[in-house]
């Protein structure tokens, strides 16, 4: 995929040279006897064993970058930090800087150390601990006016086990009266203390509170396409009683759901902001340009597809198929099939 990658981009003129890479994993639950299923986190079918598979989508342009099937206990930090190493290897050349996005279960010095042997810049959202609380009662809180929390800080912090201290940036929310009694409880980006709900990030930009805490919001896109690659790319199918080639099939369903990404490349419409492109997802594509009504024919050692005329789709299907009709190779990729470039 990797190599494909680049040949897509060279043909579709993408030339993007700032990316935002958002990692994030999925829980898979299994209704079978496959190797690696275990009972751990899965809120959904609590007590069911499961996979949890590593995944990392390349924010612009919604592509897969690499993943793997994992077993369903937590990642270690070692396997987080390989991950994100990976995923920057993955990357095609011309790209030069890179921003990561990633939630607290990848809350690690591992990770943090693989962006920056990556020189990429970072958001992580914090994972509850004593000290971190403790850290959050010292710091000076002022109003947050750019945000949608009572208060905000930061800090500098260096957690156990980290090689040295990093920028800590937080927001609190003040409980309801009645709830402040309440059991402490661990929540997807928040956690709780008696008195405050808390978002904490570990970051390494220099951008105010308010930015940095816009700019992590934006990962939530990652869960969309991941629940594209569950429900349409047939991901949560995992048929084999052995853990291999059920890893075989997790990179055929990301292959599939690349392909609809590399597609939708080149049928975008002529812009050169990437901010502007919008993605397809891989349901609409197939009811758009596959599920087509067409003979096939067969005259004089010639065959043909005929498309009835009245296919709702057919100016954006010619000019998709004419698009990839001019993909040639050249001296070393291939040549742009399409102006202006992407960036």
């Amino acid at each position: 995929m990797r190599i494909m990658r680049e040949r897509v981009w060279a043909a579709a003129n993408v030339k993007l040279e700032t990316v935002t890479i958002d990692t994030d994993t999925t829980v898979h639950t299994l209704y079978g006897k496959q190797m690696g299923g275990r009972k751990s986190y899965n809120p959904k079918n609590k007590g069911k064993k499961s996979y949890q598979p590593m995944l990392t989508f390349l924010a612009e342009t919604r592509e897969y970058i690499w993943g793997e099937l994992r077993n369903g206990d937590r990642p270690s930090g070692q396997q987080v930090g390989d991950h994100i190493r990976k995923v920057c290897a993955a990357l095609p050349p011309g790209v030069k800087q890179i921003f990561g996005r990633a939630d607290s279960g990848f809350y690690c010095g591992e990770a943090v150390e693989a962006y920056e042997a990556c020189k990429a810049h970072f958001v992580i959202s914090a994972r509850k601990t004593s000290r971190l609380v403790e850290q959050l009662r010292q710091a000076e809180w002022k109003s947050s006016k750019e945000t949608d929390a009572d208060e905000e800080c930061e800090f500098t912090y260096q957690p156990d086990g980290w090689n040295k201290p990093y920028r800590f940036v937080a927001l609190r929310y003040e409980k309801p009266p009645e709830e402040m009694d309440a059991k402490e409880s661990e929540q997807y980006q928040l956690f709780e203390t008696s008195q405050y709900t808390y978002r904490v990030f570990v970051t390494d930009m220099a951008e105010p509170i308010a930015f940095v805490v816009w700019f992590y919001s934006q990962r939530g896109g990652a869960e969309n396409l991941i629940k594209e690659a569950n429900n349409d790319a047939g991901l949560t199918a995992h048929p084999s009683g052995r853990f291999d080639v059920n890893g075989n099939h997790f990179q055929f369903a990301m292959l599939a759901y690349n392909l609809n990404c590399w597609l939708m490349l080149f049928n975008r419409e002529p812009v050169a902001d990437v901010a502007e492109l919008r993605h397809t997802t891989l349901a609409t594509a197939r009811l758009r340009y596959l599920f087509v009504a067409a003979k096939i024919w067969r005259h004089a050692g010639r065959s043909g597809v005929s498309f009835g005329d009245h296919y709702e789709e057919k100016d954006v299907f010619h000019r998709l198929m004419e698009r990839l009709r001019r993909i040639a190779v050249s001296t070393e990729l291939y040549a742009p099939v399409m102006m202006p470039a992407l960036r």
